[in-house]
């Protein structure tokens, strides 16, 4: 009798142990469901990102389409006017690295240098006799398209929150933005006048014999 009541608490105890390990084993599948749709999410959305590359026409008036919304929206609420500001501001420094060079010129040479002695990456031709070099931007034209359209879809949703709609007197705002802007834009003239570069690729000289 003892022997059986013996054999009958180990098999309980079996069945226990199973029924914990299964347990255990549904939860860590579970868990695991949820980071790999994340991940093949994110494959999804960067696969379509990706496919966009080629399409510029199409990516700039996406941009210019989600512009209109905005200004409709902020035209409709009449308010969030520091959001509009910040959104300014945010676009005008994305402009000022999308027209600099990925090197500046005006770097001092020990700045442009590596622990070797090497520079990091090619300068700007600054004089006729130099090689030609494509102008490679410091912000590239994608990543600036980009940063834009989640820079206005970050303020589109600000507006539907009234936490961010603080009380100002907007043509200050209007006013302040256009002396950055002027100011900004004079700076970085005078930058391309006196290492003469201009912000795009115009090809390199073909000399006919």
């Amino acid at each position: 009798t003892q022997l059986l009541k013996t054999k009958t608490t180990v098999q309980m105890k079996t069945i226990s142990l199973d029924d914990v390990g299964d347990g255990s084993t549904q939860d860590s599948g579970s868990s695991s469901f949820v980071p790999s749709k994340l991940t093949s999410l994110y494959r999804w959305y960067q696969w379509k990102l990706d496919s966009t590359v080629t399409h510029r026409l199409l990516r700039w008036s996406s941009l210019l389409g989600l512009t209109l919304l905005y200004t409709l929206r902020i035209f409709y609420i009449q308010g969030w006017h520091i959001v509009s500001y910040a959104l300014a501001i945010y676009l005008l420094n994305l402009f000022i690295l999308f027209l600099s060079p990925k090197i500046d010129p005006g770097m001092d040479e020990w700045d442009m240098e590596d622990e070797w002695g090497e520079s990091e990456a090619p300068q700007l031709p600054i004089t006729s006799n130099q090689e030609f070099r494509p102008f490679i931007r410091r912000l590239p034209e994608f990543k600036f398209w980009l940063s834009s359209i989640k820079a206005f879809l970050v303020a589109l949703f600000c507006t539907f929150f009234s936490v961010f709609n603080i009380p100002v007197f907007w043509p200050i705002l209007v006013i302040y933005f256009i002396i950055l802007f002027v100011l900004t834009m004079k700076r970085q003239i005078r930058h391309m006048i006196r290492y003469s570069y201009l912000p795009f690729s115009h090809g390199k000289t073909v000399y006919k014999g």
